[in-house]
């Protein structure tokens, strides 16, 4: 066996392979379509035949790789080797995560090392989650569901993967930092399912792992209905009270998780191509940071894009005649159930009147001790029709599973096994219409918008059209409990509904995909010859001219609230590029202008309130501040105002590197803002004029606006920052010890080019090193006559080993905003001056 390089051919050694597992599984279940899983292991099979896999990788600038292959089995292959190459450290970190493992080799207490859909849990609750959600039946109905050619992938890639992992063990020099760990180990490709199911519930089970991994079953106790009466008013009550202390949720409720895409019809550019802009503003480190490539089969698939690490299907994209990109959606995913239990057994419920036995599941987990030595610990953890129980006692001790009364969860996502067979028809899809009935036939998108447009194709497409749970109005209001109304409250359209009646199921319509999901007939698209929109509010404005209306509340807003200063600006910014009112010149969505555009680091609220704010915070030379308004931290001085609004002055109201001031608008306006709209803002939002409303600073507001801009003086003062410092001298990436100046910012202050640093400012700096969120993958895709033009981004770069010449590359590429224009026909990736190719084969 032997690579072979159009530079030469270096030998590789030959070694077995262990792959494919066998799992057992039994049914079960009830009325909502989650069964009742066996907790079961994967042993290894036997090693392919030798010829089984071949592939040839091929590199472009910025160490792209275009994969080619024969077969669907070969094209895994490639794509797992190059992943796997690249980014072995956190793939091999992330296989611990989703088979339940990271307690065993990194110890309990510890948290996960990067943020990702999950968050950061401790590994003992990330181990008993995954144990408990992917479960052996789960996965072999994930597994069951899938056409043959995503067989063939997932295998493929699993196999490519494992060959890098064995030629680096056995002569590697990559990888410094894991290469000799003993979690660093072939998988099986039961491993990328679990990966690849994992993915399915970012916008339901992943929001509440701690709940569902410590949802302890309390010891029976005798209890009599009055009592039992008694306490569930006095739970609500105390509910009421206390009110929520509501998890951050890391896909549709965290700062700087979210996305952009804008897609042009021809009357936007003016000729007869439309364009797609994407731009997904996602995780720098961890497993579902993005990865770009090409897999070509010839005659079959030929599709460019990006995916997670560790998914061997193109999540955003284009090849040949469609292009498309995601935000994350406001519809909600996911809701619970409360649960009447059974007199004398809180494991039972009752439904219908009858009392039903939830699943008990005994999942033990090895736990590394601090002596290095490995011991068991046993949670018994339960599953009930609707989903795996709950425990929301954290959000408040009136929901804790008690002798009468116990929370379980259903996400949609969870019984949703189409999405990865939804994505690989895209890949393949020769029309924007085939892609359109693609989307309304499998219904499966987990939890984002989507855009797209097409060869020949004068619109552009917008729509939430995927698995969303099917709750009617008059069931949320019969079915909602007392409970379910407080928690409704912090969680708004999440339904919490009566789990003891039948009649509170999620309902199913002639066209529902799944049981217990919207129809597609019922949910908002659109087409337009000029442009859609979307920057994470709901489907209503995804185009000002053609509000969306009358679609089920769990949808998400239609004009009963503000939209983003982002989505603004997002319109803003089509709309001046079609009538030419910005500062490009001409008019129309040219692919060069839009690229300027997006990454132009305007901000929004400054451009709105600089000059009203500076003439009420500046008219003390000093003030007072005791407290910061933003956490309560004690300042306790005098702050004089004089630098700091010289500062903002002289500033462009951009986020661009070389902007000076910008910071102390961030920090005074991330405190102003956490006024109520109605005492901040003059003039109230509108829905009849979304893009331009609220505006206009109140007179009253001054007192509180005074206070943010101190308090925001004093934080920048703190950080050793100039107040006139350069955008770039404080927002940056770290590769190889060097600072890469970065643009943009948060989404809050409004931003449409994201970079947003969890980091504070007097912490070291806006560094995007830890574990931030900003724009990711990012492409400008148009359909020439003859040929694809393409430019894309990858802001972190392609590979997450300092030692390798793609850790930073990419990342210096996008601070100097010098999109590559990415080759996609076989002569435009010959022709790249970076092509380099070896083939890989087994």
């Amino acid at each position: 066996m032997r690579q072979t390089s159009s530079r030469g051919a270096v030998p590789l050694s030959l070694l077995a392979l262990a792959t494919a597992a066998a799992l057992t599984a039994c049914g079960g279940g009830g009325g909502n379509g989650f069964s009742f899983p066996p907790v079961a292991g994967n042993p290894p099979g036997n090693p392919p035949a030798e010829g089984t896999y071949k592939a040839e990788i091929r590199r472009t600038a910025m160490g792209v790789p275009h994969i080619k292959a024969d077969t669907w089995s070969g094209a895994g292959y490639g794509y797992g080797h190059a992943q796997a190459e690249d980014n072995l450290c956190t793939m091999a970190d992330s296989f611990l995560t989703y088979r339940g493992e990271r307690s065993q080799y990194l110890g309990g207490d510890a948290q996960l090392v990067a943020g990702s859909t999950i968050g950061r849990p401790k590994n003992i609750d990330s181990d008993f989650f995954h144990r408990h959600v992917i479960s052996a039946d789960v996965l072999e109905k994930m597994i069951a569901a899938q056409p043959d050619n995503l067989r063939q992938l997932v295998e493929g890639f699993a196999a490519g993967y494992n060959r890098y992992v064995r030629d680096l063990k056995a002569s590697g020099a990559a990888h410094e930092a894991c290469r000799n760990e003993a979690w660093v180990k072939p998988i099986a490709a039961e491993d990328i399912y679990r990966r690849m199911y994992a993915a399915n519930l970012a916008g339901g089970y992943s929001n509440f792992l701690p709940n569902i991994a410590n949802a302890i079953a309390p010891a029976p106790a005798a209890s009599t209905k009055t009592a039992a009466r008694g306490r569930l008013h006095k739970a609500t009550l105390q509910l009421a009270a206390a009110g929520m202390r509501v998890p951050e949720l890391q896909v549709g409720g965290h700062e700087g998780v979210g996305s952009n895409m804008i897609g042009f019809g021809t009357a936007a550019t003016g000729d007869a191509s439309p364009l797609l802009f994407g731009n997904p503003h996602w995780y720098w480190r961890g497993p579902d940071r993005f990865y770009q490539a090409q897999l070509t089969i010839p005659g079959q698939l030929n599709i460019s894009g990006t995916s997670f690490l560790g998914i061997p299907v193109i999540l955003i994209g284009f090849n040949d005649n469609i292009a498309w990109s995601h935000t994350v959606s406001t519809a909600r995913r996911f809701g619970f159930f409360e649960l009447k239990l059974a007199a004398g057994d809180p494991t039972r419920y009752m439904r219908d009147g009858s009392a039903v036995k939830m699943q008990a599941l005994d999942i033990t987990v090895d736990v590394k001790q601090a002596d290095g030595s490995v011991a068991p610990v046993t949670r018994t953890l339960y599953k009930s029709e609707y989903g795996p129980m709950v425990n929301l006692a954290p959000l408040n001790a009136a929901l804790a599973w008690s002798q009468t009364t116990a929370f379980a969860m259903r996400d949609i996502n969870g019984e949703n096994y189409r999405t990865f067979r939804n994505w690989l028809r895209w890949n393949q899809a020769k029309s924007l219409d085939e892609f359109i009935a693609i989307q309304r036939e499998e219904s499966a998108i987990p939890w984002v918008n989507t855009v797209a447009v097409g060869r020949g194709a004068p619109k552009a497409w917008y729509a939430d059209i995927g698995a969303i749970p099917n709750v009617s109005p008059t069931q949320v209001a019969s079915c909602t409990t007392p409970l379910g109304a407080a928690i409704g409250a912090s969680l708004p359209r999440v339904p919490v509904f009566d789990g003891s009646r039948s009649a509170c199921d999620w309902q199913t319509d002639a066209d529902s995909a799944q049981k217990g999901a919207l129809g597609a007939s019922r949910m908002p698209s659109l087409l337009r010859e000029d442009y859609v929109e979307n920057s994470n509010d709901s489907y209503w404005l995804a185009n000002p001219k053609a509000p969306m209306t009358g679609y089920p509340d769990i949808l998400g807003p239609a004009g009963t609230q503000a939209v983003s200063f982002r989505t603004r600006l997002g319109n803003l910014l089509a709309q001046g590029r079609i009538d030419g009112a910005d500062a490009y010149g001409g008019k129309g969505a040219t692919a060069d202008t839009v690229k300027q555009m997006v990454i132009n680091s305007r901000v929004l609220t400054a451009e709105l309130f600089k000059d009203q704010a500076l003439a009420m915070v500046c008219a003390a030379p000093t003030i007072n501040v005791a407290t910061d308004p933003q956490g309560g931290g004690a300042i306790g001085r005098d702050v004089d105002t004089g630098p700091a609004c010289a500062a903002l002055q002289a500033w462009d109201n951009t986020g661009t590197s070389g902007a000076r001031g910008a910071h102390i608008w961030d920090e005074f306006w991330n405190r102003a803002s956490l006024q109520p709209s109605a005492t901040l803002y003059n003039v109230p939002f509108s829905a009849s004029d979304p893009i331009h409303t609220p505006r206009d600073l109140k007179p009253g507001a001054q007192a509180a606006l005074q206070q943010a801009f101190g308090a925001a003086i004093a934080r920048v003062e703190a950080s050793g920052f100039a107040l006139d410092a350069k955008r770039g001298d404080y927002l940056f990436a770290t590769r190889g010890g060097q600072k890469i100046p970065l643009y943009g910012g948060c989404g809050g202050p409004g931003y449409f080019t994201i970079a947003c640093s969890e980091n504070r400012i007097d912490k070291g700096g806006y560094t995007m090193d830890g574990n931030p969120n900003g724009n990711s993958y990012m492409q400008v895709v148009r359909f020439p006559e003859g040929g694809v033009e393409a430019h894309t981004f990858l802001a972190f770069s392609q590979s997450d080993d300092p030692a390798s010449a793609h850790n930073a590359d990419y990342t210096r590429a996008y601070s100097a905003g010098q999109w590559r224009r990415v080759p996609f026909s076989e002569a435009e990736i010959k022709a790249d001056a970076a092509y380099r190719s070896a083939v890989v084969s087994e």
